[in-house]
C-alpha cells in the first residue's frame, strides 16, 4: 500500500500524460507495491480535480466486465470509472485523436437512469425498476500507460482506462426488451469488424450495473437519477485513428456512430 505522498506522485504523473499526451511507465512499476485501493484513491484525486475545474458527474462506467478480461487481469470482479460532463461525445461531430495517447472504442448499451439506486443491496430488480431507458452507445477509452501496458491497479488509477461517450438516438424501456440477448454489430465504414451479445457481460449487463451500484456504495458514491451507466463491452476493443469511422448497430434498440479525425 502507498502513503498520501506516493498516492499523489501517481496521480500527478497521470494528469500530466493526458494533459500532454505523453504516456507514462506502468505504475505497476513505478510504484510496485500499489494496491487496489491505492488505485482507486489515485483515481479519485484526479477526478476531484476535474469536478473543481467545473466538471459534473455524468455516469459510471465498468471495465473487466468480461470473463476473458477478468482472466486476463488475474480478478474475479468488474473495476470501475467515471464518465465526466467533458467526456461526452456528439454522433455529429468528429472527434480529435490529438486529444489522446491510444483511443479505442468500444460497444456498449447504455443505462440512463430515472431513479437513483440503492448502495449495498442494490439488486438487478433494482437497477431494471430505476432505469428510464436502455440505449445503444459507444464507449472512447484511452490509456494513459505507455502502449497499454497496463496491470489491474494501472487501468482503475487511469479512470479504468475510460476518455468518453457517445449516445445514440434510440430510446427503450428495460421491460420492453431482453437486454441479455440484445447482440452488437460493428462496422468501420461498410466493412463489419466484430460483433458480440450483452449476454458477454456478466451473463446480462444489468448484473453489471448492480455490482457497480454495490461497490461504489463502499466510497460513499450512489449511481443518481440521470446518470448514464456503461455496464462494459459487447465487442473486442478496437483502435480509432484519424479518418476512421464506425458505426455499432445493435438490435432492438438502434445504432450509434462516431467519426475520427
Amino acid at each position: 500500500m502507498l502513503d498520501g505522498s506516493r498516492r499523489l506522485a501517481a496521480a500527478d504523473l497521470l494528469w500530466a500524460a493526458e494533459r500532454d499526451r505523453v504516456a507514462i511507465a506502468p505504475l505497476t512499476e513505478t510504484f510496485p507495491d500499489i494496491d487496489v485501493v491505492d488505485s482507486y484513491e489515485i483515481q479519485l484525486i484526479n477526478i476531484r480535480r476535474r469536478l473543481e475545474a467545473g466538471a459534473t458527474v455524468y455516469g459510471h462506467k465498468v471495465g473487466l466486465s468480461s470473463e476473458v478480461m477478468q482472466k486476463m487481469m488475474g480478478v474475479d470482479e468488474p473495476d470501475y470509472g467515471h464518465l465526466l460532463s467533458t467526456m461526452v461525445y456528439s454522433e455529429d461531430e468528429p472527434i480529435d485523436t490529438a486529444q489522446f495517447c491510444y483511443p479505442r472504442i468500444e460497444v456498449e448499451i447504455g443505462y440512463v437512469l430515472g431513479e437513483t439506486l440503492p448502495g449495498k443491496d442494490c439488486t438487478e430488480a433494482d437497477v431494471l425498476r430505476a432505469t428510464e431507458y436502455i440505449v445503444p452507445s459507444i464507449e472512447l477509452i484511452d490509456s494513459r500507460i505507455v502502449d497499454w501496458r497496463i496491470g489491474l491497479a494501472d487501468t482503475i488509477a487511469d479512470n479504468a482506462s475510460s476518455a468518453g461517450v457517445i449516445l445514440g438516438a434510440g430510446r427503450i424501456e428495460p421491460d420492453k426488451v431482453d437486454i441479455g440477448a440484445i447482440s452488437a454489430v460493428l462496422y468501420q465504414g461498410d466493412e463489419e469488424i466484430a460483433r458480440g451479445e450483452a449476454a458477454a457481460v456478466l451473463g446480462d449487463p444489468t448484473r453489471a450495473v448492480a455490482w457497480l451500484a454495490r461497490k461504489v456504495a463502499s466510497f460513499g458514491v450512489r449511481l443518481e437519477a440521470g446518470h448514464v451507466i456503461l455496464p462494459g463491452s459487447c465487442t473486442r476493443a478496437v483502435d480509432a485513428r484519424p479518418g476512421d469511422v464506425f458505426r455499432a448497430d445493435f438490435s432492438d434498440i438502434g445504432s450509434v456512430s462516431v467519426e475520427f479525425k
